[in-house]
């Protein structure tokens, strides 16, 4: 999909502030509600815009511990990947899980309370799964930047 330059405006008003209505975005972008209002539905519809999320403070909740894990599976079937997927994808403690290039397969972010949440998450959860080869745990001691909010040029 093409994006122009008023739906990229759209885009980065409703990364900074998803609340926005459809008459305070038109009023910042010098235009009448109803294109506004359309484009919008669009940018949706296309899939361009996924969806709006409230974005929590994970301290705040008492998730205080976050760690990338290195994954690397013993096997690269495309069954027992997809069953590993699967597995990882309904884990509460996994906030983002990428696949990765390089001497691991896949990288997760896990956000637990603390280091005891994070050692039965890794043998309870973890170790169940049949195709785990390896893992490396690396500890986030700060988090010097955490967007969500990319440009879209």
């Amino acid at each position: 999909m093409k994006l122009d330059e008023t739906d990229k405006e759209i885009i980065r008003h409703l990364q900074q502030d998803a609340k926005l209505t459809t008459k305070e975005l038109a009023g910042r972008l010098n235009l009448s509600p109803t294109p506004v209002y359309e484009r919008v539905r669009r940018l949706e519809n296309e899939g361009v815009i996924k969806k709006y999320v409230a974005l929590v403070n994970r301290e705040k909740v008492g998730k205080d511990l976050m760690v990338l894990c290195n994954i690397r599976l013993k096997e690269h079937a495309q069954e027992a990947g997809a069953k590993f997927v699967k597995a990882i994808v309904s884990m509460p403690e996994v906030t983002e899980c990428l696949n990765i290039s390089g001497d691991y397969d896949f990288l997760l972010k896990v956000v637990v309370t603390d280091m005891r949440e994070y050692q039965s998450f890794i043998m309870n959860k973890l170790a169940s799964l049949e195709n785990i080869g390896s893992t490396q745990s690396i500890f986030v001691m700060g988090e010097i930047k955490s967007e969500t909010a990319f440009d879209p040029d």
